[in-house]
């Protein structure tokens, strides 16, 4: 470590030895040497006062030492070489040279010898460049001249004479000396006079020559040159843009400030406002009409796109465009609706407010000019009245349901469901009504089509849900009219030939002969029916028959749909039940499960009441099984069969349809088995009266014929022809009148019978002369060349419609159950109320008798007469004038 050595010549004594640690390396640089030594310069004060001179040398002065050490350690830092290690800074003249310390000079020092009396050597740098000063004004007045003639360059799209760094150092610097404001009031001129030398004076001289259009495109085309150069100026003078723009919020950047003067100056003024504008509106309008150029579309996406920009959209750009868009679809909706049908309108109006509103999004338009366009339209398109009367007339609409036009209706829900605070949706339930009562009540009195009627409900009704779905996006309202509109027209009545003069809806009817073909298996609408014809393997069988049932399960459901409909359900018991009657007695029903599964559905939708007669009809059933067992147990404890085997059914009056009476003669052998039952049935059941209804029988005959024997399936009428044959040769011929005589039958029932024997499908007899139709002089042989593969066949008997008078009879039952059930209730409501008023009483009933079907208020008034008549009642007029009826006990 290097030391400083210091003598006190007075003291004698050596001084101590400074150790001073080194602080900073040889490689300093000579201007932090140079402060590094001024910051330890010792005040002038302070080295008149603690260093003695010599002109006083008896004078004892105690030295300081501190300042010494810093000093002398500060050089020691400053000057650190690596030779020579020792630097004696008192040159051999004691404390007194050790004291006058003076700034060291910097440069090529030569070697230090012993210093004058006079004070310090004289160092000198050889070599040492001065550095002249500049003028800062003709600096500046150079920048600013760079700068004019780079704008000049910039503004005419000329080649820049400096380069863009030398620009841009030259703003920086003008930015730097505090000039940022005259520089931005000088860039700010010199743009709007650029501008209006090269882009508004020629577009000026060439306007009077130009249309609309092609002035927005030249305006356009000066848009983007404009843009382009502005660019290039903000990247000039970006230091101005983001030191001194940036923080004065009262100037607009470069930028915009470049934006602000091309509208100022080419877009404000009257003489390019009009014409800009007008030329964009034209292109819209030849958008509309599809007669647009190449090119307009990119011109007018970027002229609106520039109104932004510029900020004149909203003020300038868009009142001209929402008043000519105005103008233009009140046009375009008095001209349609004027020369197109509601169909033609409906879907020209969907299509045109797609188009506009598409193309407000094509061109960039602003979403609060879209909705205004799109309130434009709803309200000059639907919901002016004139428009509303259009689209809501009850004939157009009915013919669009008529013509199944699903397309138009869709869209006129659309169009009406637009804007849904309007609820013009509620009333298009008008026209839905009125179309679904018209076409429903054509349905059900077509006395033409009176078979058809609950295939054609049931596709009605298919139909309209189709409707209401797809088209009416199952609008809740819609709905509720579908239904009740539905209700009210199936539920119609008219004293027509169709019900026999009664007032009996004739759906109720009909939708239970329809239940009826279902469970016999006769509506086969899948082709696993065909296959199960045909003959299959049991596998196949099996799925056949699952089939069946899910058919029939799906087509039980369907039709259940119309029966909810139905207010009186008397007529639809009536007619079930006797259809039932049959399929249990002749063992027609395809599926004893479809029976029980649609017993359980009549249960659920009409209560147990409805079904407690039904249900009396499946258990006689189960006690004619048990009654059979027990008779041919009798006769097997008797050992005395007879020579056929008996199966009777018997069933309780009350609960089963009443059969009329049909005479005929029964074989000998049937008779007596039927007396052996009798006599075993009295005896179990000691009070009961039997009565036969052989009508209604069926047999199994075994038939020996040249061509092989058979086992024929047969009702008891073709049982009793059939036999007649046994007796005779296969070549001899019985007349039409000997098998009258024998059977005792009338023409209606032995004509049916003989005719599913001579004429069906299978021809066991053989009718002299050939034809379909059996008269009194025919004769009858049997059939020699019958054949048929299967061994066990059933002749079914020719299946003629409900006779006019079977049917007149159950509906003239149905009506007069209809009044003692009405008149039942008036005497219940007297019989509580004691005296009542006719409305209060005829309301009354009506509610008693709503699970029944909605009465007439004549047919309830004609019961109140006829109980007048029977004096369970009696009318009475009180003080004020009023009748009010009386029960009398």
């Amino acid at each position: 470590m290097p030391r400083v050595k210091a003598l006190d010549e007075r003291s004698g004594r050596k001084p101590k030895d400074l150790k001073v640690r080194r602080t900073a390396s040889s490689s300093q640089s000579h201007c932090q040497q140079k402060e590094n030594l001024e910051s330890f310069r010792l005040p002038k004060s302070n080295q008149h006062q603690d260093i003695a001179s010599e002109e006083s040398p008896t004078k004892r002065i105690k030295l300081n030492h501190q300042p010494v050490q810093e000093f002398t350690t500060s050089v020691n830092n400053m000057y650190n070489f690596s030779k020579p290690n020792h630097v004696d800074l008192t040159n051999g003249n004691g404390p007194a040279m050790m004291a006058k310390v003076e700034k060291p000079s910097f440069g090529t020092a030569k070697p230090v010898g012993k210093a004058s009396e006079s004070g310090p050597r004289k160092l000198v740098v050889k070599n040492f460049r001065k550095t002249p000063k500049s003028d800062p004004e003709k600096y500046v007045n150079q920048v600013w001249s760079q700068l004019d003639t780079a704008l000049s360059a910039i503004l005419a799209d000329e080649k820049l004479p400096h380069s863009n760094e030398e620009l841009y150092r030259g703003v920086e610097n003008l930015c730097r000396q505090g000039r940022a404001p005259q520089l931005y009031k000088t860039l700010r001129e010199k743009c709007r006079q650029g501008i209006k030398t090269h882009f508004e004076q020629p577009l000026l001289s060439q306007a009077s020559t130009l249309n609309d259009v092609v002035m927005l495109s030249a305006i356009m085309e000066a848009w983007e040159v404009w843009n382009i150069r502005l660019r290039t100026i903000r990247s000039i003078y970006f230091f101005l843009d983001r030191s001194y723009l940036l923080n004065s919020p009262l100037l607009p950047s470069i930028e915009e400030m470049g934006t602000n003067e091309f509208r100022d100056i080419l877009f404000l003024p009257q003489a390019f406002r009009s014409r800009i504008l007008g030329g964009a509106c034209e292109l819209l309008a030849a958008d509309r009409q599809k007669k647009q150029e190449a090119g307009d579309e990119d011109v007018l996406r970027k002229a609106i796109k520039m109104f932004h920009t510029l900020s004149v959209y909203t003020s300038s750009f868009e009142p001209e465009f929402l008043a000519r868009s105005s103008s233009f679809i009140a046009s375009w909706s008095d001209q349609k609706a004027e020369s197109l049908g509601l169909a033609q309108y409906i879907e020209g109006s969907i299509d045109f407010i797609d188009s506009e509103l598409s193309r407000c999004s094509f061109f960039g338009l602003d979403s609060t000019t879209q909705k205004t366009i799109e309130t434009y339209l709803l309200d000059l398109l639907v919901d002016q009245e004139e428009r509303q009367k259009k689209l809501l007339d009850s004939k157009e609409v009915f013919r669009l349901f008529e013509e199944d036009k699903i397309e138009a209706l869709r869209k006129l829900y659309t169009l009406l469901n637009w804007r849904e605070s309007s609820n013009l949706t509620e009333r298009l339930r008008v026209p839905f009504e009125a179309y679904i009562s018209e076409q429903g009540s054509q349905i059900i009195f077509d006395e033409a089509r009176e078979q058809d009627m609950v295939p054609r409900l049931l596709q009605f009704k298919k139909k309209l849900d189709s409707i209401w779905k797809d088209c009416f996006s199952e609008h809740e309202g819609l709905g509720h009219s579908l239904r009740e509109a539905f209700e009210a027209f199936i539920n119609k009545s008219k004293r027509t030939s169709m019900a026999w003069g009664t007032d009996n809806p004739k759906p109720g009817e009909m939708i239970a002969k329809y239940v009826d073909l279902i469970l016999q298996g006769r509506l086969k609408a899948t082709s696993a029916h065909a296959a199960a014809a045909k003959g299959n393997d049991n596998e196949d069988v099996d799925m056949i028959s699952e089939d069946e049932d899910a058919e029939i399960t799906k087509q039980l459901d369907q039709v259940l749909e119309l029966f909810r409909f139905l207010h009186g359900k008397a007529v639809f018991e009536a007619f079930y039940k006797k259809a039932l009657a049959k399929r249990l007695l002749l063992n027609r029903s395809a599926s004893a499960d479809a029976e029980k599964s649609m017993l359980t559905r009549l249960a659920s939708e009409c209560g147990a009441g409805f079904t407690h007669n039904l249900e009396q009809m499946f258990k006689d059933m189960e006690l004619a099984r048990e009654e059979t067992k027990s008779y041919n147990s009798m006769l097997d404890d008797r050992d005395s069969r007879p020579n056929i085997d008996l199966t009777v059914s018997v069933l309780s009056s009350a609960a089963w349809p009443s059969y009329p009476d049909i005479s005929m003669i029964i074989p000998r052998d049937v008779e007596q088995a039927a007396t052996i039952f009798e006599q075993h049935y009295k005896l179990k059941h000691r009070g009961r009266r039997l009565e036969w209804k052989h009508a209604q029988a069926h047999c199994q005959l075994k038939a020996i014929l040249p061509k092989g024997t058979k086992e024929f399936v047969v009702s008891s009428l073709q049982a009793v022809v059939l036999l007649l044959f046994s007796n005779i040769s296969n070549t001899e011929e019985i007349t039409y009148m000997q098998i009258q005589a024998a059977t005792a039958l009338d023409d209606i029932q032995l004509k049916r019978t003989l005719q599913s024997l001579a004429c069906g499908q299978y021809r066991v007899l053989k009718k002299t002369p050939r034809g379909k139709e059996v008269n009194t002089d025919d004769t009858f042989s049997v059939n020699v060349n019958f054949s048929h593969p299967k061994y066990r066949i059933k002749i079914n008997n020719i299946q003629a419609q409900e006779t006019k008078e079977e049917n007149k009879e159950t509906h003239e039952r149905v009506e007069a159950d209809r009044h003692f059930e009405t008149q039942a209730a008036i005497v219940r409501i007297m019989k509580g109320r004691k005296t009542i008023t006719h409305a209060d009483l005829v309301s009354e009933v009506i509610k008693a008798t709503m699970s029944r079907g909605v009465l007439d208020p004549a047919d309830i008034k004609s019961n109140i007469e006829r109980l007048i008549d029977k004096e369970y009642m009696e009318r009475e007029e009180r003080d004020d004038g009023k009748n009010v009826y009386c029960y009398v006990a």
